[in-house]
């Protein structure tokens, strides 16, 4: 009799640790999202609807640039309230050699809004990471932008000072032939 109160309780040890693996968080990411920067901006997103709490998600918004660049990335979740929808904990840009940058949480609670702005970025390959989870059952959804602006390459100022130069000497040689 003992030896099969000992195997039930095994057996319902087993079934509750079994069972308990489904109350665990879920990863609810968005597959990789290249964005398109060629006109200088792309927007994403991410829209979870019958969230389980404490899932989590880490999006990642990959890009390329062409040529020395500045960065600038926004994230911005509106719920209402602190108790419904989407936490967002963290936006950071990433290289192949890792962190470059973090951004900075502007508020939280209701409304979760992050802000990044980057130095100058030279070419090559980057992402930009949205991390949070959810923190109901309701749906939430954030949005975010990505803007670009080209960095002009030490030539071209090169040429407009060469340029303002020469129109500075036709200037003075004109001024010397009138007087």
């Amino acid at each position: 009799m003992i030896k099969v109160k000992v195997l039930v309780g095994a057996v319902a040890m087993a079934g509750a640790a079994f069972l308990s693996q489904g109350a665990l968080a879920a990863d609810i990411s968005n597959p990789v999202t290249q964005l398109d920067l060629s006109s200088g901006a792309d927007f994403g997103g991410h829209f979870v609807a019958g969230n389980n709490m404490s899932n989590t998600f880490a999006d990642k918004y990959s890009f390329t640039l062409t040529g020395a660049s500045t960065l600038s990335a926004d994230v911005y979740s509106h719920t209402g309230n602190a108790k419904n929808g989407l936490d967002i904990s963290g936006l950071a840009l990433y290289n192949a050699g890792g962190l470059l940058l973090a951004g900075s949480q502007l508020s939280s609670g209701a409304t979760d809004q992050w802000q990044l702005d980057s130095g100058v970025l030279g070419a090559g390959s980057y992402y930009v990471l949205i991390s949070g989870s959810a923190v109901s059952k309701s749906s939430g959804v954030y949005s975010s932008g990505v803007t670009v602006t080209a960095v002009p390459e030490p030539e071209t100022y090169a040429m407009l000072l060469g340029g303002l130069g020469l129109i500075g000497a036709m200037v003075s040689r004109r001024q010397r032939k009138q007087g």
